[in-house]
């Protein structure tokens, strides 16, 4: 017998502790993983555990039972409770064992079929997912039935905000992560509001024929005499782009694909008001076990006809599965622009500056809604994990640019006692990898003094040699025709202020 693999991200039933909440699998598991003869009513399987990470080490090997059935009257098949207090023995093992509740929904577990009687159960956190896939997948063991009935595993979390201190590299995280995928990004400002993120009517230009009196068309050399006229029409904005894009993705896809996924990428969340600017799409972000909206929203009468006009003669071959989830013909009201609702395959990640969250401040009720990834301050690597080795120039001397980040930050933490006010490695972009001593007055030293210190007594990283305060101005001089020029020799002695040497390139001197 081939080997086989599968994988699902847990639902809500799988970790409640509601014994009338059962940990269930559906029919492609019984019959297509685990091969059951239709004429049993009854199988029991035995899994051996095998732990991920050092907290699951203790159950190394348990051997665990997993008991299915047929019910009656039912043409799936599904496990049914036949533990303490009603649950199965694999649900009570989650829970009681290993501790796994309701925040581990992003979570997957994975069994590994190696013989017909030798089953493997794994927990995959969802952080680990990638690499858990990439060893089942290396090893040639292709994903069991990772078709139909597989949308709603785990892919990547589908709402999350990247924060940490300027400079740490969220955009370039999620740059990275979504590279080759479709995406849809925004930029959120004091001025944004609903209908700049979601759609409305605007002025557009739009080329017609000019009629004379009697309403002929007026020719002339044979062309068509036109002129530009304003009209009024709905022009979508980010989210209604990528929320068409993705039920579209649904709509080219098979019953048996999944469909592509869609990013909408919110750059600086917090510089809008997102009451204001996400309104009652509030509600869609509330997210089931599936990845869709729980609770679909009605959709106005402007985006309703924008959006049967998207839809209009399209089907979804996955209709059915999407409607067993609401009990209801659902993916008929999104495709009549009836309600909004947010399909599985439609990500929403975004990017916040901690050092800016006093400009609209978020309200506990839409954070709980999102996924926070901390975004640490760390040396900046290269694709291949080396060090970018990036150097301050100065006066002709360069200086470490990570053991000035280092040295400031300490600095900050000391005067300030704010981690929102440390700086990132990725705070100033370089050329060649050296930032020049006008780059570093222009950003660092400008934020440093307007931002960071600005209420602060500066201490000695802003003294002169002569042990004076120095200004913003001790920075520049003047050239001859009047522009300002960055005085280099200040650069150096604030950089000697944080005890930071110049950087010495150690060159052989080795002779045949």
């Amino acid at each position: 017998m081939a080997s086989k693999f599968k994988i699902q991200k847990f639902r809500t039933n799988d970790l409640s502790n509601d014994s009338g909440k059962q940990f269930e699998l559906g029919k492609s598991w019984c019959e297509d993983f685990f091969e059951i003869p239709s004429s049993e009513n009854e199988f029991i399987i035995d899994l051996v555990f095998k732990p991920l990470i050092e907290s699951h080490f203790p159950y190394q090997d348990k051997v665990i039972e997993l008991k299915l059935s047929a019910p009656t009257a039912r043409a799936d098949r599904k496990a049914y409770a036949n533990g303490e207090y009603g649950q199965s023995q694999i649900k009570e093992f989650f829970i009681n064992k290993l501790n796994l509740q309701s925040s581990n929904l992003q979570d997957c577990f994975a069994i590994y079929k190696a013989t017909n009687d030798q089953y493997y159960l794994y927990v995959v956190p969802h952080l680990l997912y990638d690499n858990f896939i990439r060893l089942f997948t290396d090893a040639n063991l292709s994903i069991f039935n990772e078709k139909k009935n597989q949308h709603n595993e785990f892919n990547n979390v589908l709402q999350q905000i990247y924060y940490g201190a300027p400079g740490t590299g969220k955009s370039h995280e999620i740059n990275r992560l979504t590279k080759g995928k479709e995406v849809v990004r925004t930029t959120f400002h004091p001025d944004s509001d609903y209908s700049t993120f979601v759609g409305a009517y605007k002025p557009t230009s739009i080329e017609i024929p000019v009629r004379d009196v009697t309403g002929k068309v007026i020719v002339e050399g044979d062309k068509q005499v036109t002129e530009n006229r304003i009209v009024y029409e709905f022009v979508e904005q980010a989210f209604l782009q990528a929320y068409i894009k993705a039920w579209n993705a649904y709509i080219d896809a098979s019953e048996e694909e999944k469909p592509k996924d869609i990013y909408l990428v919110i750059e600086e969340i917090n510089r809008g008001n997102c009451a204001q600017i996400f309104g009652d799409l509030f509600q869609l972000l509330d997210r089931n076990g599936a990845g869709f909206s729980d609770y679909p929203i009605q959709a106005d009468k402007d985006m309703k006809k924008q959006l049967t006009k998207a839809f209009s003669g399209k089907n979804i071959a996955d209709a059915e599965r999407i409607n067993n989830i609401y009990e209801k013909d659902i993916v008929a009201q999104v495709l009549k622009g009836e309600i909004l609702l947010l399909p599985d395959n439609l990500y929403i990640w975004a990017t916040m500056n901690t050092s800016d969250q006093s400009l609209f401040p978020i309200d506990s009720a839409f954070k709980r809604r999102w996924d926070w990834q901390y975004t640490p301050i760390c040396e900046g690597k290269s694709n291949d994990g080396q060090p970018l080795g990036w150097k301050i120039k100065a006066n002709g001397n360069e200086y470490d640019w990570w053991t000035f980040i280092q040295k400031i930050n300490a600095e900050v933490e000391e005067m300030t006692k704010s981690e929102d006010k440390k700086l990132g490695y990725f705070f100033c972009k370089p050329i060649n990898g050296i930032i020049s001593a006008e780059t570093f007055v222009g950003k660092v030293i400008f934020y440093l003094w307007n931002d960071v210190f600005k209420d602060q007594d500066l201490g000695n990283i802003f003294n002169d040699n002569e042990d004076k305060e120095l200004t913003f101005n001790s920075f520049y001089g003047v050239d001859n025709y009047g522009k300002a020029v960055v005085k280099e020799e200040v650069v150096e002695m604030f950089l000697n202020n944080l005890d930071l040497k110049p950087h010495v390139e150690i060159v052989s001197d080795e002779t045949n």
